[in-house]
């Protein structure tokens, strides 16, 4: 089972994710936030609030994306280097 180590909201609506095994994917959460679930993370503040359970992420509002479903439906991102993206000040990790 894959844990997540690293979780980094970004100001697109993507998360870029790193696992125990290196791996990294970003995932994009916009084409959730049409679901009810998802909604309130249109904001983006409570979107960046996002917390790392190990092997899942949630929110405040109880919505969650579980590791595999973040590496399975993620894009394979680069090898540690910076992206294109705005990063947070730290990553969200627990």
């Amino acid at each position: 089972m894959r844990k997540i180590t690293a979780i980094y909201a970004n100001n697109d609506w993507t998360l870029d994710v790193s696992f125990d095994d290196g791996a990294r994917r970003r995932f994009d959460v916009k084409p959730l936030l049409e679901l009810e679930a998802f909604a309130s993370l249109s904001q983006l503040g409570a979107f960046k609030s996002v917390r790392n359970g190990g092997y899942f992420v949630e929110w405040a509002n109880e919505a969650d994306l579980s590791a595999d479903t973040l590496y399975l439906d993620g894009i394979p991102i680069g090898n540690g280097k910076d992206t294109e993206h705005d990063r947070p000040t730290s990553p969200s990790t627990r």
